[in-house]
């Protein structure tokens, strides 16, 4: 990894991704005076872990693989709750939940914990990109959907220990610490696996499984990551075939509704991101999710547009600091403008909003329309 950049700078390049879908490398390759090594950080050397020796455990704490309906059961209507179901929806967009924190990109467990107390704190409530995308936003009356979204399937995401249980500090250990502690918190997410899941374990498609039958999604995000936008048309469609085909041979009939672009590159033509075919293998999205930089719109607004949907970047503790368009940004702005955020009215049959912003309601929904 040394030699290729000093080769990349002696190239003139002022740039190098150094990137491995399986996570093996280690800090070793940088420099003393690297950007990273001034993030105050631990770097202990990574290593690749075993994949368990059963099969995976069952969730404990009390999940579906469709989400429940959420009924009003405060009694509260619209108006009393405020509901704006034409509001804006974060998407979180998370890679790395490790202790040392390598990139910009990344958490420690400790920041992806915070994260998820505040979100609680402000009222949000996890659901599934494919939620969104069909508009099945079920969450209580008064509370709001956040997309959580984790890129690549590394092992700080989801692996086991050497006993079998769940590691803590991954996301999914922590996601379902975090449901024991907070009744009514429901484990939900979306992960964009890539060839190897989760650092190449034996293990990766049966964790694949586990994901779906503990009520989260897979989406596609290419086989090798490489950006779409500097592929032509049948590398481009290669890419998303084997993509999906990742996701299918682990789980057999499952159906891929979801993209996310790899480094945030549209193929030529961008329609190839979804749908295309390659050597007999036809894959088809209904949405396309981005990299930054804002909040999506909601799937019932006339400025919904499924292929593009953002996604904002998770931050890095003291959230007070953050100001650089991240989700302590944006969700400091939804607080402060609560009443561009999607609110809940607690029925999922009925689409409410104030009556000033019935322009707004895309024409296909007028049906279930309820201003106020």
């Amino acid at each position: 990894v040394r030699a290729q950049i000093t080769a990349s700078r002696d190239a003139g390049s002022g740039e190098f991704i150094l990137w491995d879908p399986a996570v093996t490398y280690t800090v070793d390759a940088l420099t003393p005076d690297a950007a990273t090594s001034r993030k105050g950080l631990a770097s202990p050397a990574t290593t690749r872990s075993a994949g368990p020796a059963n099969r995976p455990r069952p969730l404990t704490v009390g999940s579906t693989t469709t989400a429940p309906r959420a009924a009003d059961a405060t009694g509260k209507g619209a108006v009393a709750v405020k509901a704006n179901e034409l509001g804006v929806v974060p998407v979180l967009m998370h890679h790395e939940i490790r202790p040392d924190r390598v990139g910009d990109y990344d958490q420690t467990p400790a920041e992806f914990r915070a994260e998820l107390e505040r979100l609680w704190k402000d009222g949000y409530r996890p659901v599934r990109a494919q939620d969104l995308v069909n508009g099945r936003l079920d969450v209580p009356a008064g509370k709001s959907p956040v997309v959580l979204t984790f890129d690549d399937s590394t092992k700080y995401q989801f692996s086991y220990a050497a006993g079998g249980e769940i590691e803590p500090d991954t996301a999914i250990g922590i996601m379902l610490a975090f449901a024991k502690s907070h009744p009514g918190f429901r484990p939900a997410g979306t992960f964009f696996p890539l060839r190897e899941p989760f650092a190449g374990t034996a293990a990766g498609p049966a964790m694949l499984r586990w994901l779906v039958a503990h009520g989260f999604e897979l989406g596609n995000h290419t086989k090798d990551h490489i950006p779409l936008g500097t592929l032509d048309a049948s590398e481009v469609q290669r890419e998303l075939a084997l993509g999906q085909r990742i996701i299918t041979d682990a789980v057999p009939g499952y159906r891929v509704r979801t993209m996310a672009l790899p480094l945030g590159s549209l193929p030529e033509p961008a329609p190839l991101a979804l749908r295309g075919r390659w050597q007999g293998l036809s894959y088809r999205a209904e949405a396309v999710f981005l990299v930054g930089a804002e909040p999506a719109q909601s799937p019932f607004s006339t400025r919904w547009d499924p292929a593009a949907v953002p996604r904002i970047r998770s931050s890095h503790l003291p959230w007070e600091s953050q100001a650089d368009f991240t989700a302590a940004y944006w969700l400091r702005e939804l607080e402060r403008d609560p009443e561009t955020r999607y609110v809940s009215d607690g029925d999922p049959t009925r689409i409410s909003f104030p009556a000033a912003q019935r322009s707004q309601l895309a024409p296909r929904y007028r049906s279930r329309a309820n201003p106020y």
